[in-house]
């Protein structure tokens, strides 16, 4: 079987989801066009993105068709299954091919790997950038030896440890190459201005590839703490990339308008003043459309960003907040430096701002935390009303501190990836399963913002968040729901008939709560089948009310602004008015639960949503 005449050289991605992206081989790829521009003819270096989602047939096919002279993988812990399958079959049908590795699932039992792969011609460890740069020299211009390239593990062993890698080198990823002129000379590179990033709107070669997809950037490398669950604990000396190249960098994401730009630094405000400097540029050059994306320590956050996140536009930043647990022996376990309150005080903070989208995580069979102990945290951290709670299990990770530790804190776990907690010397695996269905329980019920109204007041009937999010696990499980998944719409009439098992006295006030819920999200015309006891429908008086109501507004705008131009046949249609006897509304579920005087009627505009919740705006009128 005859190989591609032109040497080419792949790398290869495989993602969790199509709108994921692998800066890794993005990086690669770069740094190497960047400084080995001048390679010998018909030597090519391509990138290969495909998902878990796939069949392995179907990504050997393409393989094949593609014939590379060097295929190299990056592993991770969602694609690591894929990459053995495809490491299996791959030699059979392309016996020629060069076989690499790279990444943190593979970097830290490299020399195991090498023995039990034994079709691997290598694996690369730590970064990889300069790496494969020499790698690319050896294949395309045989100039060096395989044992004389650093971080590499091949049949003869580990060749060493390479020197961290200046990351002021790094080529912007979304930009094209530099030219060979450019390039010839490393010294006497150019300054890239802002002339050097098209403006386009994803005009760009480059770009135009992540037009749907999430795009990453990163600001820095490392990590100053030592989570023993994570790798980025191993690597503690944070580098921080010039804060004037940062600038330029996001200045094309800005001008090219991208919708979201996802941060994978991982814990971007360890540096106050590099932090500051960004949140401080992004508010000041807001587009009004691009979403950045952070993981943060909220209890380093300062009085001085604070008041600069105070001032953005909501939905120009989003943060994400790794809790993991309140219990502090388990934050001492784990390594994790962490001062409660103070993350308390800035998430609530963050709060009062409403611009801000919140995630807060938890992780689930942690040292020291028995089932009691994560309904405590749970509590905790839901009491902080996140825009998003993570309710995550441990992955005990190749090469974390926690891997190493596992027999000491008696942590059972798969012996596949993702490497996920079994049971703990604290936490059975009866508990791991009940805490798995409130994690689905979150996920479809506060996780979606589909019942920001109802959800509260139902909470009151038990005797915390947790309870009754395990409660509605219990009653999913009694009733055939886990494994079949009521639909979207179908969960507001689950969600009802739950509510009435635990406070069966409340059920009209509960129908009004779905029914706002429901409006704030959906513009319906016809009538939910769960709100058509309601004895708030509207009479033929008050539908008289509510088209006299519109005929005003054509002319008037009181309410609607920005609907100039519509015929109030058409207002009606682009909006809603619901009657209610509650005040469901408000945000107080003691206010909710009491009974108007006299009914209000409610206008949800469609037109004007959150940029946070993407919730209709919402007006009370009369009628």
């Amino acid at each position: 079987m005859n190989q591609s005449p032109d040497h080419n050289v792949l790398l290869i991605g495989i993602n969790a989801k199509y709108i994921h992206s692998n800066p890794a081989v993005y990086s690669l790829k770069a740094y190497a066009d960047r400084y080995y521009p001048d390679r010998p003819d018909g030597c090519t270096l391509g990138i290969a993105e495909y998902t878990i989602n796939q069949p392995a047939n179907t990504i050997l096919a393409d393989l094949y068709q593609k014939r590379p002279m060097v295929a190299a993988f990056s592993c991770y812990i969602w694609n690591w299954n894929m990459v053995q399958e495809l490491l299996a079959e791959l030699p059979k049908l392309l016996p020629d091919t060069a076989l690499w590795l790279g990444g943190p699932e593979v970097s830290f039992h490299a020399q195991d790997l090498i023995k039990t792969f034994p079709q691997l011609t290598g694996i690369m460890t730590g970064e990889g950038e300069e790496t494969f740069l020499e790698l690319l020299k050896y294949y395309w211009e045989h100039a060096t030896t395989l044992t004389e390239i650093r971080s590499i593990v091949c049949k003869n062993g580990f060749t060493g440890e390479r020197a961290l890698l200046d990351i002021n080198r790094l080529p912007f990823i979304y930009n094209s190459p530099l030219s060979t002129l450019e390039a010839e000379n490393e010294s006497n590179l150019p300054e890239r201005t802002l002339d050097d990033f098209p403006t386009d709107n994803f005009k760009n070669d480059t770009l135009v590839t992540f037009k749907n997809r999430i795009v990453y950037y990163e600001s820095q490398r490392g990590c100053p703490f030592q989570c023993a669950y994570c790798l980025s604990s191993i690597d503690r000396k944070v580098r921080l990339r010039d804060i004037d190249i940062v600038k330029s960098e996001l200045q094309y994401f800005l001008d090219s308008k991208v919708p979201q730009v996802k941060f994978i630094d991982r814990t971007f405000n360890c540096n106050e003043k590099h932090a500051l400097s960004i949140w401080k540029y992004l508010k000041e050059n807001d587009n009004g459309v691009t979403n950045f994306h952070f993981e943060i320590a909220a209890d380093l956050l300062t009085d001085s960003q604070l008041e600069v996140m105070r001032g953005m536009r909501p939905g120009l930043i989003q943060l994400e907040i790794g809790v993991q647990s309140t219990n502090g022996s388990t934050l001492r376990a784990i390594n994790r430096r962490m001062d409660i309150d103070t993350l308390r005080r800035a998430v609530a903070a963050i709060h009062s701002f409403q611009n801000i989208h919140q995630h807060l995580d938890l992780i689930a069979g942690l040292p020291y935390e028995d089932y009691d102990s994560f309904v405590r945290s749970f509590n905790d951290v839901y009491a902080m009303a996140p825009d998003q709670l993570q309710l995550g299990f441990l992955k005990v990770l190749k090469g974390s501190p926690m891997e190493l530790r596992a027999d000491e804190y008696g942590i059972v776990y798969g012996s596949r990836p993702p490497y996920e907690v079994l049971y703990t010397k604290w936490l059975s695996f009866d508990d791991v399963l009940k805490l798995k269905d409130v994690e689905e329980m979150v996920e479809l019920y506060y996780n979606s913002n589909q019942f920001s109204h109802t959800l509260p007041v139902l909470i009151q009937a038990f005797t915390s968040p947790f309870h009754m999010y395990a409660a509605l696990a219990d009653y999913y499980r009694a009733n055939g729901y886990m494994t079949n998944t009521p639909s979207r719409s179908y969960r507001y009439q689950v969600l009802l008939d739950f509510a009435c098992s635990a406070a069966s006295d409340r059920r009209s006030l509960f129908v009004e709560l779905l029914t706002f819920d429901l409006y704030l999200r959906e513009n319906l015309k016809s009538r939910p089948d769960f709100a058509s006891e309601n004895v708030t429908e509207k009479s033929a008086t008050e539908k008289k009310k509510v088209r006299q109501f519109f005929e005003h507004e054509e002319q008037a705008h009181q309410y609607l602004k920005g609907y100039e131009g519509y015929t109030s046949v058409q207002l009606l249609r682009m909006t809603h008015i619901e009657k209610f006897t509650y005040p469901v509304w408000s945000k107080s579920p003691a206010e909710c639960m009491v009974r108007l005087e006299n009914p209000a009627y409610i206008l949800f505009d469609y037109q004007n949503r959150s940029a946070l919740t993407h919730d209709a705006a919402y007006f009370e009128i009369p009628l």
